[in-house]
């Protein structure tokens, strides 16, 4: 897997003793992204579609919202300790009339592989504002369909199932069709990847698609859904209070605690047939009894 994974020596540890063998980890390098030749962001990321995350990530900033607003992407010479070109820097250039990336954009020295977010410039540019409001799709997903989301992810997992140290997000039709899977050390890079093919492939804005991540469901992967057209978010695991938040004000739909045959719809209810029949019937109970009260 080249530069993906990294080959080292460990001592296992079990009860049976110890062994020595050679174990896979996921590699992490940074990756400095430039706009124009100025440097915007570095984030530490699992090396491969580099590109894609560019992209992905531009557009979840709000700096670009099609490929053609992007005239090219090359990676500068930089070279590591054995010569080599260490393919750690890449340079986007804007088409003629898009707008360079605002100051709030730009990230302080770095970003780490859990948070997407850390270090903005101005937190007042945290909460972006989207071209592409998910509030509108009618998009409608069965729970049946649903949960199949998460083998159907895992089973695309390839370098997870070597090193079982990487975050992966997929793109989902709402009938179940896996559009595409993308690994990385940071969850926020997995969805770039994918937000980043899907714009070279000419899908955004991803109205009727599902996101749906291997982790929790943090704030800026909210964001980054809405800002790509995506009404649907679900995590296998917890969504945080700010992530419901922003979901409801996007006017998206947010599950978490995917897993098995069961789900948490935070918001968004109304998108997920039979969850929505319930909520309204609840309401409806809910008035009947105010009404006798």
């Amino acid at each position: 897997m080249g530069r993906v994974t990294v080959r080292r020596a460990v001592v296992k540890v079990s009860s049976s003793g110890r062994l020595r063998k050679v174990d896979a980890l996921a590699a992490e390098e940074p990756l400095e992204l430039r706009v124009v030749g100025r440097a915007l962001a570095v984030t530490m990321r699992t090396p491969g579609q580099d590109v894609e995350l560019a992209h992905g990530f531009l557009l979840s900033e709000g700096v670009i919202g099609s490929l053609e607003d992007v005239s090219i992407a090359r990676f500068c010479e930089g070279t590591g300790p054995d010569g080599q070109n260490t393919y750690n820097v890449l340079d986007v250039a804007l088409a003629e009339g898009v707008a360079p990336p605002e100051t709030g954009v730009e990230r302080n020295f770095y970003t780490t592989s859990s948070c997407g977010v850390c270090g903005k410039a101005a937190l007042d540019a945290v909460r972006l504002k989207t071209r592409f409001s998910p509030a509108a799709d009618p998009v409608r997903v069965s729970p049946e369909v649903l949960c199949g989301f998460p083998d159907a992810l895992r089973e695309r997992q390839k370098v997870f199932e070597s090193t079982g140290g990487l975050h992966a997000a997929g793109l989902f039709t709402a009938s179940g069709e896996l559009l595409v899977v993308r690994e990385d050390v940071g969850r926020h890079n997995a969805v770039d990847k994918v937000l980043g093919w899907a714009l070279m492939q000419g899908l955004v804005p991803l109205h009727g698609t599902v996101l749906m991540v291997s982790g929790r469901a943090s704030f800026e992967l909210v964001q980054k859904a809405a800002m790509a057209g995506i009404a649907v978010l679900a995590a296998v695991s917890a969504p945080s209070s700010l992530a419901a938040e922003l979901a409801e004000e996007q006017g998206m739909t947010l599950i978490g605690f995917l897993r098995g045959s069961s789900m948490n719809v935070y918001t968004g209810q109304e998108r997920v047939s039979e969850v929505a029949s319930v909520v309204r019937a609840s309401a409806h109970d809910d008035r009947a009894q105010r009404d006798q009260a």
